[in-house]
């Protein structure tokens, strides 16, 4: 027993075979894994994260990114991530920057809504 152990064992929660939890409420998921694992999910949605810190031009790439993603009426998630240990996990030293499904993909520019639009074209993202 450690010095700072309550003495109290945890509570085992439910969840699903990925163990991210998002269907810890859903026993019917638990057994057959989550959304995530669903074959449609992973075809027509993309990831885009605009890493950055905080920053107007990164504020920019940002919102540079949701309008090009709203324009070509994508079914993405756009995240925007300031968290310096999150960032230093794709490599990235110059921001802002934008990742599109956990590939770095520009760094240490702002793009124009219609360069986005383009990028988004050449990885066949319509």
């Amino acid at each position: 027993m450690s010095i700072f152990s309550s003495g109290k064992k945890k509570e085992n929660k439910n969840v699903c075979k990925c163990n991210c939890g998002c269907c810890s409420s859903d026993t019917e998921n638990i057994e057959t894994g989550c959304s995530s694992d669903d074959e449609t999910k992973k075809t027509s949605s993309i990831s885009i994260k605009v890493l950055g810190t905080g920053c107007k031009s990164c504020h920019q790439q940002y919102e540079n990114v949701i309008m090009a993603v709203k324009e070509n009426s994508l079914d993405a998630d756009v995240q925007y991530i300031t968290d310096m240990k999150k960032i230093m996990e794709y490599g990235v030293m110059s921001m802002p920057a934008v990742v599109i499904n956990e590939k770095a993909v520009v760094t240490g520019k702002v793009l124009k809504k219609d360069d986005v639009k383009e990028l988004l074209d050449k990885i066949g993202a319509r």
